[in-house]
């Protein structure tokens, strides 16, 4: 909700209520409360990538999966349900009552995300997969206790600006997707709500890359994370100047 209705307010208020900092600031706001409402209950699983790469590496059952699943698509549907009535006046006034997908009164992209007009495909896919490699990297090392993870309380809002730093330098390809529950539930209710089957065809199809790249994505970064950071950890002493150093014992 916090995302969406950032997105809406920029581009239905056309630049006079907020701008492309308002809107990454808005989404890192969203997942900041959404792991606070969330996290002591079920781990605070908000992204459908996340929660497959769990399972893939036995972290989760994959029982548990559909459940889950569906949790996040009637999260995120319910989300663009509620921008969608909180502005409808100011879509209609701003469209005249004619929703489209591209066009000088798009209004599409204020759910769902859509590539910019000079973004190819293959672009778009490398933008979604790196964009997820560096959200999956920076949760890891945020909750990595053998490294120098974050302190205990703050792992929420470190994960906020995390998808805060995400926006502002890996936003403008494609809109940052780097979660299949945040962007197909809100494709299907534009679908449904007045855009049409176009939402599924812009792009060209671009529908299918925020659903795989961020998978994949997702799978690269635990990867690297083992390979480069993981696997050189010693696991912090008791007492010691410095990891992995035992200190000097005195009387």
């Amino acid at each position: 909700v916090f995302g969406l209705s950032s997105v809406a307010q920029v581009v239905l208020g056309r630049g006079e209520f907020g701008q492309h900092l308002s809107i990454n600031l808005g989404f890192g706001i969203g997942v900041t409360l959404g792991i606070h409402a969330a996290g002591g209950i079920s781990g605070a699983h908000l992204n459908a990538a996340i929660t497959i790469t769990h399972c893939i590496l036995g972290n989760l059952p994959w029982r548990k999966l559909p459940a889950y699943l569906i949790g996040q698509f009637l999260g995120s549907f319910t989300a663009a349900a509620t921008v969608f009535g909180l502005y409808y006046d100011a879509l209609y006034d701003y469209t005249k009552g004619n929703f489209t997908v591209t066009g000088p009164t798009a209004t599409a992209s204020i759910f769902a995300t859509y590539p910019a007009p000079y973004v190819s495909l293959l672009e778009g896919f490398f933008t979604e997969f790196v964009a997820t490699v560096m959200l999956l990297l920076g949760i890891l090392v945020i909750h990595d206790e053998k490294n120098y993870g974050a302190l205990k309380g703050t792992q929420a809002l470190l994960t906020g600006i995390l998808v805060l730093g995400i926006g502002l330098g890996m936003g403008m390809n494609s809109g940052y997707a780097i979660n299949p529950s945040r962007d197909l539930p809100p494709r299907v209710f534009t679908a449904i709500a007045g855009w049409g089957m176009d939402v599924f065809r812009a792009g060209p199809h671009w529908w299918w890359v925020p659903l795989t790249a961020p998978i994949l994505g997702s799978l690269a970064g635990v990867l690297i994370h083992k390979l480069f950071i993981d696997i050189h950890n010693q696991p912090v002493p008791e007492s010691g100047d410095e990891k992995g150093q035992p200190a000097v014992e005195t009387s």
